[in-house]
């Protein structure tokens, strides 16, 4: 690491400086990206940009650079020895010649009249994220991730809304195939995602289109060039924002006060624990690293282009004892065989060793005043009325439980195709996807003694006395077959796209599960990974062996078609439709249909437009239509499986009866959600500025509900939510000169869900404190309103009477919400919101000559959280939040922090005690890097060469107590904060170079 840090140090300090013999500089598009491939003269010498824009030609100061590239504007300057900037502007309606991928091909923005965000590859490399998409929050109006700090686990990502009570995540298109999830990508591997959000984008999709669409298009290689890349960081990971807890002397005085409230003498063992742990401390990982390294190749020809991409990362996490370490490979391989025939095969892979991950939980409850190892070397219980029963040590469930659990997981991609162009115009494209994934893993519970001071004993800890071995294995395959013509015609003003397809889509799963322990008085399974298995002889109690499997198989078949229609490039049409039929639906109501009408109006193309200066654009769109989605709780709930019912005697045996779980309902259909949105783009000031704005609505119809009414259970097709909201972002790029430019771009989002229904009147589902009802937005927090403490008897006597428990002064002061002059459970109400009013992100960008600063911020604002741990939510004595050092201690000492007295379960109940402001802004990333200019790589076998240090996440500002204001979760549950696992401060050093 030091000999790394000594060579990052010199590149940055190695001089970059004009030589006088070549002439060098950079080609830029308007929004300040650099453009590869434009070509610059002077005289009968030539050279063409690199990827990152950059060139180097040999001429004289004065000689006139002619530089041009189709799509832009060409431009003549005379060459300077100083490192040259030169912006290209784009030539009349390139903007709207920009290609962007859509559902099953790609089409010229112009034509389209949806809302399609594109995010290219630069966004996205240069971070240290292993799962890519974490790169990409705050970067996209619309589009909310909520990050996990856990390595390898997912964030949660949602389109416009929660939309339904199963699933939040968005449908992701990894070269036309459909994925769960990009984390077996290599962001190195990426060209660009397309983030798709609206009816007119997502009605191709079908049954999957309702949550959203992400297209990941994977790099391919350039015709006429050879490259390799490599690029590689190191980051420093650091615990931040820790919580506030009370230390030894604080916890002694506070418990001896609560025992005092509950008529306890003082806690009678102090002199067993007198320590002053910091538990977080105990269990933190230091030395938490990410390391990351891709190496890619790639080759083009006018008949054959080849990519080869592969990458490493090791994630260490926040806590001692966890690493997720991830490989990836990505070939790509085009050839065109002849001029109307094409063909390719791509291949992506991904393996991982999965961490053993823990959380952060069990180090805020236990208390400081017990040290993690005695004298002797053991472990130390907590305290028997102090925690023991629910908390073990946390320092020994990581170190004596360390690297006891070996999980992995594997996932193939292979992606074959065959293009024919038959006439011209019309396209036949056919292709063919597997997929193979797999999990698997084996594990051990080990059995070792702790030291009890109370009674000066040795015990088991947590009282496990055998020890066992788990095993599992989850197999997952899928296969896509997709066969489409296109047809591409312009005659006068008339340019139209027709689509037309049929595909299939074929899922199968299968999962084994088991456990087997050691014999009682046994000798015990050795703590060595070669003996965890099921059979685990002779060590192993076949009496003992469970086993249990899970499995299940679905198909889609569908037909789908699409057209995209403009006239003199002025007015646009987009039609898609989709039928789908699912093999998880009765026969009856197999088939659904979905469909969606755009249009758009370009008015700067208008006669009356075209003497005005102050737009460059200026266009309004719209999109109506109809889309689906077909998550559930189960796979197919048109089909119950049978349970046991009650059991009937025949003699001298008792035979169990089989019931169906719940009752059939062959009417069953997929959820439907009818979307539309309104909306501008605009660009402004010779194109410097950017603009656009929509309206959405999306309202899910037919929600797919289990209904439990005790002696019925039933799903059902009823319920209905909604979700709207506005959409702004903007951008703004500049040159002031030849040596410096900067860039400013942000986006906000609005966004108001509510649920209208939920099968009949009065109907709730319940999660926790989160609550799935009619008149407020999904998952909101359901409980109690406080009004404050009661001071005195008096004041007790003067208020409502509460029939929730038994009370007294300093005990919390519930708010009669139906005024019936009581404290009831009628007066439950919605006491937060897990979703933001707005979401909002924003970037910085400046460079000067070489060297280039830019700052990514991301915030939310109007959201609640439910805090989940340190709020005396159970009886059991665990640490305090230094809030509770302002407990109420007497009339007039706290209106707010109850008394202590863990005995009472009244302070317990669910209740806007335990809501805390969910809004933040948090700084996401500052980079500062350095390119090397092209003179000094001309005297190396580099063609280029990118420094930069980063940090990400270094500073937060919010209100929360917890580690951080990020809450994932389910669709009708998010936002409590269970105190679990922070989301790391992480400063890296990388590079990266092209030879």
């Amino acid at each position: 690491m030091r000999n790394f840090i000594i060579s990052f140090l010199a590149l940055i300090l190695l001089p970059a400086y004009m030589t006088g013999q070549e002439i060098k500089g950079k080609v830029l598009d308007p929004t300040g990206l650099g453009i590869p491939g434009a070509f610059v003269v002077a005289g009968n010498a030539s050279a063409e940009t690199d990827i990152d824009g950059n060139f180097s030609i040999k001429a004289k100061e004065g000689d006139i650079l002619k530089i041009s590239l189709v799509g832009f504007e060409a431009v003549s300057i005379p060459a300077t020895l100083t490192a040259m900037t030169v912006t290209l502007k784009e030539s009349e309606d390139t903007a709207l010649k920009e290609v962007v991928v859509i559902g099953y091909g790609s089409a010229k923005k112009r034509d389209l009249t949806g809302s399609i965000v594109k995010v290219q590859a630069k966004e996205i490399a240069d971070k240290p994220n292993p799962n890519p998409i974490v790169s990409v929050q705050g970067k996209v109006a619309g589009l909310s991730i909520v990050n996990s700090g856990k390595p390898g686990e997912d964030p949660d990502v949602r389109i416009r809304g929660t939309v339904s009570r199963y699933q939040t995540k968005p449908l992701y298109v990894v070269d036309g195939i459909f994925a769960d999830d990009i984390k077996f990508m290599n962001a190195s591997d990426i060209e660009s995602m397309e983030v798709l959000k609206d009816a007119s984008s997502l009605a191709i999709f079908g049954v999957r289109g309702a949550n959203g669409v992400i297209i990941v298009t994977s790099k391919k290689a350039k015709e006429g060039k050879s490259t390799v890349n490599f690029n590689s960081s190191v980051g420093f990971k650091t615990l931040v924002d820790i919580p506030s807890l009370t230390n030894g002397a604080q916890f002694k005085a506070l418990y001896d006060e609560q025992r005092a409230n509950q008529g306890l003498a003082p806690y009678a063992h102090y002199d067993k624990f007198n320590a002053d742990t910091d538990w977080i401390e105990e269990i933190s990982n230091d030395n938490a690293l990410v390391i990351t390294n891709n190496l890619s190749f790639s080759n083009g020809t006018d008949k054959n282009k080849f990519y080869f991409g592969l990458g490493h990362v090791e994630d260490d996490g926040l806590i001692e004892n966890e690493k997720y370490k991830k490989f990836t490979f990505n070939v790509n391989n085009q050839t065109q065989i002849t001029e109307s025939i094409k063909i390719g095969v791509s291949m992506n892979g991904y393996n991982s060793s999965l961490p053993q991950l823990r959380n952060f939980e069990s180090s805020l409850r236990a208390t400081p005043i017990v040290s993690p190892i005695n004298a002797n070397g053991m472990y130390n219980q907590l305290p028997l009325e102090i925690g023991a029963a629910q908390i073990g040590n946390p320092l020994a469930e990581v170190e004596a439980k360390r690297f006891t659990q070996l999980n992995e997981e594997s996932k193939y991609i292979i992606n074959a195709f065959a293009e024919i162009e038959i006439i011209d115009g019309l396209k036949f494209k056919g292709s063919y996807q597997t997929e193979t994934s797999y999990s698997k893993g084996r594990g051990y519970t080990p059995v070792f003694d702790v030291y009890v001071s109370e009674t000066d004993e040795v015990t088991q800890y947590g009282g496990n006395t055998l020890t066992n071995v788990n095993q599992f294995k989850n197999d997952f395959n899928k296969k896509q077959q997709d066969y489409n013509f296109t047809y591409n015609k312009d005659f006068g003003n008339h340019d139209f796209t027709l689509l037309a397809g049929y595909t299939r889509l074929e899922e199968n799963f299968e999962g084994v599960s088991g456990t087997v322990s050691q014999y009682v008085g046994g000798e015990q399974i050795p703590n060595n990974k070669r003996w965890w298995y099921l059979n685990v002889y002779p060590y192993g109690d076949p009496t003992t062996r469970f086993a249990s499997s899970d499995q299940w198989d679905r198909s889609t078949v569908s037909y789908l078609a699409r057209l995209l229609y403009n006239y003199d490039g002025k007015y646009i049409i987009n039609g898609s439709f989709r039928r789908d039929g699912s093999s998880e639906l009765s026969e009856s109501n197999r088939w659904q249909n979905f469909w969606s009408l755009g249009a758009a109006w370009e008015i700067t193309k208008e006669d009356f437009m075209q003497d005005q200066k102050f737009f460059d654009l200026l266009k309004i769109k719209g999109s109506y239509g109809i889309l689906g989605n077909q998550y559930s709780s189960i796979h197919y709930p048109a089909y119950p499986a049978y349970t046991t019912g009650s059991s009937a005697v025949f003699g001298e045996s008792i035979v169990p009866a089989y019931v169906l779980a719940y009752r059939n309902n062959p009417d069953l259909q997929w959820e439907t959600v009818t979307s539309y949105e309104g909306g501008i783009e605009m660009k402004l000031f010779e194109s410097r500025m950017n603009f656009e704005f929509a309206y959405f609505n999306k309202t899910t119809k037919d929600l797919l509900t289990f209904v439990d009414l005790g002696s019925e259970k039933f799903y059902t097709n009823a319920g209905e939510i909604e979700n709207q909201g506005f959409e702004f972002s903007a951008s703004w790029n500049d040159d002031i000169n030849e040596n410096f430019s900067y860039s400013i771009s942000g986006n906000a989002t609005t966004l108001k869900n509510e649920v209208i229904s939920v099968y009949e009147p009065g109907f709730q589902v319940f999660e926790g404190p989160s609550i799935l009802t009619a008149g407020a937005p999904i998952g909101s927090f359901y409980g109690y309103v406080v009004e404050g403490l009661y001071q005195s008897y008096a004041d007790i006597l003067a208020s409502p009477p509460s029939s929730l428990g038994d009370y007294a002064p300093g005990d919390f002061k519930y708010s009669d919400i139906n005024g019936d002059g009581k404290i009831t459970t009628d007066d439950r109400t919605i006491i937060g919101n897990p979703t933001p009013d707005v979401s909002y992100g924003f970037s910085l960008s400046a460079t000067y000559k070489h060297v280039t600063l830019s700052f990514d911020f991301q915030g939310v604002y109007g959201n609640e959280i439910y805090r989940d741990w340190g709020n005396g939510s159970t009886f059991a004595v665990f640490n305090y939040r230094t809030e509770r050092l302002d407990r109420w201690a007497g009339a007039g000492t706290s209106n707010w922090e109850p008394r202590l007295n863990d005995g009472s379960g009244y302070n317990k109940l669910p209740s806007t005690y335990m809501i805390e402001d969910g809004s933040y802004l948090r700084l996401r990333n500052i980079q500062l890097a350095y390119d090397f200019d092209k003179e000094f790589l001309d005297k190396t076998f580099l063609q280029s060469l990118r420094i930069y240090l980063n940090a990400q996440n270094p500073f937060t500002w919010a209100y929360n107590s917890g580690f951080t204001p990020e809450a994932g979760g389910t669709p009708i549950s998010f936002g409590k904060d269970t105190g679990g696992y922070p989301l790391p401060a992480i400063t890296s050093f990388g590079l990266n170079l092209t030879f």
